[in-house]
């Protein structure tokens, strides 16, 4: 109707219709260029610095990676809490408690106690104790105001062996006073089946001078990421996108989400009396710590899986597991804070009947993520150990993710904290640097995602000779299909 009344059809619907058309070109430009090829004989990947490697290299690589972990082990040991040692004889009326002058450099407060008892070493019980706390905020002019206005109440267990547990009175996430006045009551003491020598009330909070390291040992992983995915990009400026590896399009984004990681935002915290940067900081590592996650699901899938990859079979299931895995640890975290701000003696460690059901969920969903894992890695292996390149791509990136997880499990038991940044960042330093191209990667000879078949569809003139397209640079996808389509046509 439109073409034989053109005449009829206003300036307006015809622009609109024009501008729908140009958005569909463009849309099947983008699509077609991010698609790989369905024929494999189109699909080719950028090439890796790790296919130029040779044992020597990979040798080095390691060492220069131990060697940078070191030194921040080195540079991270420090004292990360100053404690202040306060003994009390015991009394029955509340035991009141002044903290020394304290600044947003402290970042964190703690009072435990330790009840020593008279009682013969092979001795043990438990038994729970009753207590009351009353905290008062003394601010820079002197003055001087109760938090929260109300009286906290808490039964913690008493666990004696040869001497007593220690016994978590208080914890402040942040500090918005100088100073602290906290008032002890506990009551049943005297029921005790031994007798109280003393009572050892104990401050606990950060050292300035480890809060001083941790903002230079952030600041320097914010500049050293940005420069690396600076580099990272530059590498793979002239190749397509849709010539990247799986490796290098994870990269990509890992890179930034690992800027977030370190925190730019972290000098805030000491800036600002609040509890949003502390809160901002906790959902940049879940989030990054998650994509983490998801790019070794994605990896060792995506390396056996040629060709396209559709949304809803190979990435919908590990953002479904990797994504309950995040909403879980979010929804822990937000509990945790909202009750420490409401209540400073508050536990999770302790106060953990409301956190059952998370918990059990969590280890669930954790599980069935090892198990996963476990079953790709093993089926890429036993897939792909024969294949050239691939194999080394397997076995290069399960040998570090191995050492990163054994190293990242004694840091747990350990009390050096900063060393767990420093070995995350250089993980990633050190990936982008074997999954970038080399300098003259450009001008060399085009690596197929699977180099095993890549000379089962020449013919035997091009095996000898090598082909046209084998001496082609990366070009635009549209450009190789119509020249190789008027080649056919003219034949």
């Amino acid at each position: 109707m439109d073409a034989d009344y053109p005449a009829f059809e206003t300036p307006l619907c015809g622009e609109l219709k024009r501008f729908c058309r140009r958005v569909k070109e463009t849309y099947k430009e983008i699509r077609e260029d991010l698609t790989p090829y369905k024929d494999d004989r189109y699909y080719r990947l950028a090439p890796m610095r790790l296919y130029t490697l040779s044992k020597r290299h990979f040798v080095l690589v390691f060492v220069v990676f131990f060697i940078c972990f070191g030194l921040t082990v080195f540079i991270g040991i420090d004292e990360r809490e100053l404690p202040q040692m306060l003994l009390v004889f015991f009394q029955m009326r509340p035991f009141k408690l002044n903290s020394k002058p304290l600044s947003t450099y402290n970042q964190q407060l703690w009072l435990t106690c330790v009840i020593q008892l008279d009682q013969p070493d092979e001795s043990s019980f438990k038994t729970n104790v009753t207590m009351t706390v009353k905290i008062r905020g003394v601010e820079e002019n002197g003055s001087s105001s109760f938090i929260n206005k109300q009286v906290y109440n808490r039964t913690r267990m008493l666990n004696c062996a040869q001497k007593c547990a220690e016994i978590i009175v208080v914890h402040l996430g942040y500090l918005t006073y100088t100073q602290y006045e906290v008032i002890v009551g506990f009551e049943d003491l005297n029921k005790l089946m031994y007798p109280i020598k003393n009572v050892n009330f104990t401050w606990k909070t950060y050292n300035p001078s480890f809060s001083q390291v941790e903002i230079w040992f952030r600041f320097v992983f914010v500049v050293l990421t940005f420069m690396v995915t600076c580099l990272f990009a530059h590498s793979l400026r002239k190749f397509s996108m849709r010539d990247w590896g799986i490796e290098q399009k994870w990269m990509s984004i890992l890179l930034p989400l690992l800027l977030l990681y370190n925190d730019p935002f972290f000098p805030l915290s000491f800036l600002v009396n609040s509890w949003f940067p502390g809160m901002l900081d906790d959902l940049f590592q879940s989030v990054f710590l998650c994509a983490l996650l998801l790019f070794w699901l994605c990896v060792y899938h995506g390396i056996r899986v040629q060709g396209e990859r559709k949304c809803l079979t190979f990435y919908f299931p590990k953002f479904f597991i990797v994504g309950l895995l995040w909403l879980a640890c979010v929804t822990l975290g937000i509990w945790q804070t909202v009750n420490e701000l409401h209540d400073p003696t508050y536990q999770f460690r302790v106060d953990t009947g409301n956190f059952q059901g998370m918990k059990i969920f969590f280890l669930v969903v954790a599980t069935v993520y090892i198990l996963y894992l476990l079953f790709l890695i093993v089926r890429a292996c036993s897939e792909l150990r024969n294949m050239p390149y691939v194999d080394l791509r397997l076995k290069f990136l399960t040998a570090l993710t191995f050492v990163v997880l054994v190293i990242s499990i004694v840091i747990l038991y350990l009390p050096e904290f900063l060393s767990f940044y420093g070995l995350l960042n250089f993980y990633l330093y050190t990936l982008a640097f074997v999954y970038s191209p080399s300098k003259n990667a450009l001008y060399e000879s085009q690596l197929k995602d699977n180099p095993a078949f890549s000379m089962l569809n020449d013919s035997d003139d091009d095996v000898i000779y090598g082909s046209d397209y084998e001496e082609m640079p990366l070009q635009n996808g549209q450009a190789i299909r119509a020249k190789y389509k008027e080649e056919s046509d003219s034949d």
